[in-house]
């Protein structure tokens, strides 16, 4: 049997029709960059997570890089964020001329703790950047509250966090703006890169949407120097298909990690540990092995795809290594990348998956 991690086939199989569908719709349009599909995701999307705005972006990168330079935060700012996420977040923070200042996480949930944020502010701090990792949402209370007495923003990184929600509120429109990736194996994904930007301050907004076309609200006239950074009508079409179905996916990666959790009681790997009051939404299933390394040789060898999220965190990378960080200052964070282990999931992991890989493992453990 060979499981993939998170498996594009079956996905796409299960939509070929209604995909094939849109895809004629807008090639017999002609319309390709903007307009009416581009235009209804927006809707969709500022629908689902509550918030006034939604200006679609080149990709979940830019959703980020756009939000705080729209925000106004550039050359010597500080952004606090965690180093246990994909090098896009402080990617975007470098590219604004801000500098990113990691907090470490908390050991349970690998979101930011929020006690370590605190300790990090500094007279030069601008933004809070939670990232909800791996589909759990960041202890937003706390961390607004961290905001509110030091007059910071707050941007989500809710790139892998589509659909998840803190205390029934949707990600990405509870801080000040929050960012999203339709990065194809999101749970909600393109057929390539896309991303939006969601806000409830209209300023914010319409920042965000002169700078992502070239600094122009008209053709030809600019006012500021901005980006190419639009999302196509083909994959706008796409994702709207998608969209009809990413509640009853995501419930069923629910429901997939929630036989996870039942089956691995007594072995040697510790499940994702969830805070009682958020939906998490399972991006990925994320455990915690002391024999990681060992242990996804053993799965490959029977065909089963595994991943480690992250080998190396953010604040040890060669390419941030001028801030100065150096190995044993975010322990946390540390022993996490070098345990953490994640186990195949998607909408379409069948039981019988399921079984397999948890038989994989008992045996394994069993020596």
């Amino acid at each position: 049997m060979n499981i993939p991690l998170i498996d594009l086939h079956a996905q796409y199989g299960e939509l070929k029709q209604e995909i094939g569908k849109a895809m004629e719709r807008v090639l017999e349009s002609g319309v390709y960059i903007g307009g009416p599909e581009v235009e209804a995701l927006e809707k969709e999307i500022a629908a689902l997570t509550g918030a006034r705005f939604a200006i679609s972006v080149a990709n979940g990168t830019d959703a980020l890089t756009l939000a705080l330079e729209a925000a106004g935060i550039g050359s010597g700012d500080e952004v606090i964020t965690t180093a246990f996420t994909f090098f896009a977040t402080a990617e975007a923070i470098v590219r604004c001329g801000a500098v990113p200042v990691f907090a470490d996480i908390d050991p349970d949930t690998f979101n930011l703790n929020p006690d370590e944020v605190e300790a990090k502010v500094t007279a030069r701090t601008k933004a809070i950047l939670p990232v909800h990792i791996f589909g759990q949402p960041a202890d937003m209370d706390a961390l607004q509250l961290i905001a509110e007495r030091h007059n910071l923003l707050i941007i989500e990184d809710a790139c892998q966090a589509i659909g998840a929600s803190y205390k029934g509120r949707p990600v990405g429109s509870i801080g000040d703006v929050g960012c999203i990736s339709f990065f194809p194996t999101k749970n909600l994904g393109g057929y390539g890169d896309g991303g939006i930007v969601v806000t409830n301050n209209e300023e914010l907004a319409d920042r965000i949407r002169l700078l992502c076309h070239h600094g122009s609200r008209r053709k030809y006239y600019h006012e500021a120097v901005g980006y190419n950074s639009r999302l196509d009508a083909l994959q706008a079409a796409m994702l709207r298909v998608k969209l009809t179905k990413l509640t009853e996916w995501n419930d069923r990666r629910r429901a997939a990690a929630a036989y996870y959790d039942e089956q691995l009681r007594g072995l040697p790997l510790a499940p994702p540990a969830v805070s009682g009051d958020v939906r998490h939404v399972y991006h990925l299933y994320v455990t915690l092995s002391k024999d990681r390394n060992r242990l996804a040789l053993e799965l490959k060898r029977h065909g089963i795809s595994t991943g480690h999220y992250y080998p190396c965190p953010l604040h040890l990378q060669q390419a941030l290594s001028n801030l100065g960080y150096k190995r044993g200052d975010l322990k946390v964070t540390e022993l996490a990348c070098s345990r953490s282990f994640a186990l195949p999931m998607s909408p379409h992991l069948t039981r019988e998956q399921q079984d397999y890989i948890v038989d994989k493992l008992r045996r394994y453990a069993k020596g």
